[in-house]
């Protein structure tokens, strides 16, 4: 029998599951259309900092290396894609690079090889939407449910945006739902297979960012600890559960041994926070103290949730859906939390457990790491929600138990409604206003 939140008859579940798979596919289908009809956008009127992030695969290529010396990792030029001697600002480990580097186009002086290496990351953000969508069909959700589900990861803001750029918050987002769809399927099965499948979800997202191994690693890690409460971890697991974290951890160590942080603050990065804080006038300012400054992130995180590259005034009142949905994963995850205490928690429940307390970790990790570049630099610019792509699927995941214990069919419309038609509102009515011209 499927883990999902209601009894269906083998018939009815036959059907919805058909139902389910069809939809899926629809907007899975959707989500690539939409994502290549934005890979010839040029370049040098796109966020996601897409120029730094060629100029790091350029570098691989022109030098031949496959460690980077951050000091001499040169920009191009957007233009003619010709190395600048402004000094790059990127500070991640460089498999994904090296990836894109060795099997993509050579880049320096040909921006039509652009096109391929965006290809590469649709493939990537496909990937991981799949993967996010296996887990609804796998939980064999009703349909109105299953909707609920994938509906707002579909219409995560910018990600088809960033799908078609090349951007390694892309194999972030894929690496993190393969290790999602892998930890949800060994609650439910116990399958070493799925154990494999999760631990190389964490490597590819650890890869990735830093982010990627805390959120990814956070969301493995609380499912493994809670098999091991429940004495559901053989001791067979163990050694492949040590390479794995050894491999996720690598890179980070490199740089701890070449530059004494796991995010050293790059030359580059250190001429770009130093370069725009005086340009805002944000190291001449008071700086805040630390509550003004939590206070102050968490609203930023919430703008940030819209296109941040343009002027916002006229749609800030579509802050009220970010607000609700975190709400709506807020009180569905405390609904979790009451399960997995009181010993009658589905694997979905366990799953939105270990992803909440990897979420309020990493968050609380990115707070004290902004808030010193703010006291150092007066820098106020780093509450980025596509940080947190590699748990994607963590705030639709949260409102399901929310869903599961309204009884009133009216106060489900409203949960329906809020969990649904928000984002479609903001995907296909607000960002296409955003986007004019």
């Amino acid at each position: 029998m499927p883990d999902h939140f209601y009894t269906l008859s083998h018939d009815q579940e036959n059907a919805v599951r058909a139902a389910n798979w069809r939809l899926g596919a629809f907007v899975l289908l959707l989500f690539v259309i939409s994502a290549l009809g934005t890979i010839r956008r040029d370049i040098s009127n796109q966020g996601f900092d897409e120029v730094a992030h060629v100029s790091y695969v350029a570098y691989l290529q022109h030098s031949g290396d496959t460690w980077p010396e951050f000091a001499k990792m040169p920009m191009l030029d957007p233009s003619s894609f010709r190395f600048t001697s402004e000094v790059n600002y990127l500070n991640h480990p460089s498999p994904y690079y090296l990836l894109l580097a060795r099997l993509g186009p050579v880049l320096e002086g040909h921006p039509e090889a652009l096109i391929f290496h965006r290809l590469l990351n649709v493939a990537l953000d496909t990937i991981g939407l799949a993967a996010l969508m296996a887990i609804g069909l796998a939980a064999g959700l009703p349909r109105s449910t299953f909707c609920a589900y994938i509906v707002p990861i579909a219409c995560i803001p910018l990600l088809t945006l960033l799908a078609g750029s090349v951007s390694n918050d892309n194999p972030a987002f894929a690496g993190g739902a393969i290790a999602t769809l892998g930890a949800y399927q060994l609650l439910f099965s116990g399958s070493r297979a799925w154990l494999l499948a999760a631990l190389g979800g964490v490597v590819v997202a650890s890869w990735a960012k830093f982010t990627g191994l805390l959120l990814a690693g956070g969301l493995v890690g609380g499912v493994l600890l809670w098999l091991l409460w429940r004495g559901r971890l053989p001791s067979r697991w163990i050694a492949p559960i040590a390479v794995a974290a050894l491999l996720a951890c690598a890179p980070y160590f490199a740089l701890i041994a070449q530059y004494g942080s796991p995010t050293p603050m790059t030359v580059g990065e250190l001429a770009k926070v130093t370069k725009e804080a005086a340009q805002f006038g944000w190291d001449r300012a008071e700086h805040l103290g630390p509550f003004a400054y939590v206070s102050h992130f968490i609203l930023e995180f919430a703008v940030e949730w819209m296109p941040p590259w343009k002027p916002r005034d006229t749609y800030f009142y579509a802050l009220v859906i970010p607000i609700m949905s975190a709400l709506c994963a807020y009180a569905g995850t405390l609904v979790a939390i009451r399960r997995v205490v009181s010993g009658k928690a589905a694997s979905l429940d366990v799953l939105i457990v270990a992803g909440a307390l990897a979420f309020a970790g990493t968050l609380v990790i990115h707070v004290i790491f902004s808030y010193r570049l703010h006291v150092d630099y007066g820098w106020l610019s780093s509450a980025y929600p596509r940080y947190y792509l590699p748990l994607a699927a963590l705030f639709p995941l949260a409102g399901l138990p929310l869903l599961d214990e309204a009884r009133s069919q009216s106060v489900r419309a409203i949960l329906f409604v809020l969990l649904i038609a928000g984002p479609v509102v903001f995907r296909l009515l607000l960002e296409p206003l955003v986007y004019r011209g």
